[in-house]
């Protein structure tokens, strides 16, 4: 048998097999994922020795419950559902790792034409709340801080494949939801950009944070480089896709089974300019939270939720993972 040399046992050591993650996205393949489309394409997750599998859940919950079960290692979801999951007695301890969206795109989409040319002349108005929307979990916060009753706004519980079709033929005044997935959509269907009245939670004195990437806890344990590197690989991505939006929406496309380029670009340069390329961000760089902010948001969640233990930043947050701040700062 044939005894390796010195070099070529030193290229073996090199040369070690991929590191495999199986990954999930919250919803299919948007604008909003280009990030994680990047760093397939780009061969981020290959420059990080990472083999990635990416999945699509049914939503937020479903993406949590994937973590929680094994099936999947990490997830894109949102940290505000990943609170409320938390609170359960039997939850496993998930956490996030990385912040994609530092504002969340909580918003009230109306149309001025129906009379709502304010968030306070909401009053009298019916407001179309999807199935499993998230932004109304803080639309009490939201009516409170900006002194509105809620009881004087109608909610009609309506299904998300019809939400915008309801609102652009005027069956209700306006829907809560995403405002890079509603508003865009409804100019897309037609509706003047300048009948449009998009009332963002954050502009409204929401501190809540968004989407972020989360990480099974047994994973993180037996496995931490990797996760780092997986959110190397991120940071790195998210960059390129503020820099670059409209070649980052060439490689998105080549992943939907259909989409308009014109309309997938509008909506991933609203979530930049909105959720992504936040004044925070521009300050301390992409991926962590401000723990004081994140209390306030956290206060926010309890004014529709019941907690059995209130969390603290670092029961849900773990910033161990993230990339020094040279790797987070925006060139």
């Amino acid at each position: 048998m044939a005894v390796a040399n010195g070099a070529s046992q030193g290229r073996a050591a090199d040369d070690k097999a991929p590191v495999a993650i199986q990954f999930v996205l919250d919803r299919p393949i948007d604008a909003v994922a280009a990030p994680f489309v990047l760093a397939s394409t780009r061969g981020l997750y290959g420059a990080e020795n990472l083999a990635v599998t990416t999945t699509v859940a049914s939503g937020s919950r479903d993406a949590i419950a994937r973590v929680a079960s094994g099936a999947s290692d990490m997830a894109l979801a949102d940290i505000n559902a990943l609170v409320r999951y938390r609170d359960a007695a039997d939850a496993v301890p998930i956490k996030a790792v990385f912040v994609l969206l530092n504002q969340a795109p909580y918003a009230i989409v109306a149309r001025r034409s129906r009379g709502v040319t304010s968030l306070g002349s909401l009053d009298g108005k019916t407001l179309g709340i999807a199935e499993g929307d998230l932004a109304i979990r803080l639309w009490p916060a939201l009516a409170r801080r900006n002194n509105i009753k809620l009881a004087n706004v109608k909610q009609e519980k309506i299904s998300a494949a019809v939400r915008e079709p309801m609102l652009s033929a005027g069956q209700v005044d306006a829907v809560s939801g995403f405002s890079y997935l509603s508003a865009v959509n409804l100019r897309d269907r037609g509706v003047p950009a300048d009948d449009l009245a998009v009332f963002r939670f954050g502009d409204y004195g929401s501190a809540a944070y968004g989407l972020a990437v989360i990480a099974n806890p047994k994973f993180v344990a037996e496995k931490p480089e990797a996760v780092k590197a997986f959110v190397r690989a991120i940071a790195t991505a998210t960059q390129l896709t503020i820099q670059q939006p409209a070649k980052a929406i060439d490689d998105v496309l080549t992943q939907m089974e259909s989409g308009s380029r014109d309309l997938e670009l509008e909506r991933l340069r609203v979530a930049i300019r909105d959720n992504i390329l936040t004044d925070d961000v521009r300050r301390d760089g992409l991926g962590g939270i401000d723990p004081a902010r994140f209390e306030t948001s956290i206060g926010e969640i309890a004014e529709d939720f019941t907690f059995h233990r209130r969390p603290t930043a670092s029961d849900v947050f773990d910033d161990a993972f993230l990339p020094g701040s040279m790797g987070r700062k925006i060139n």
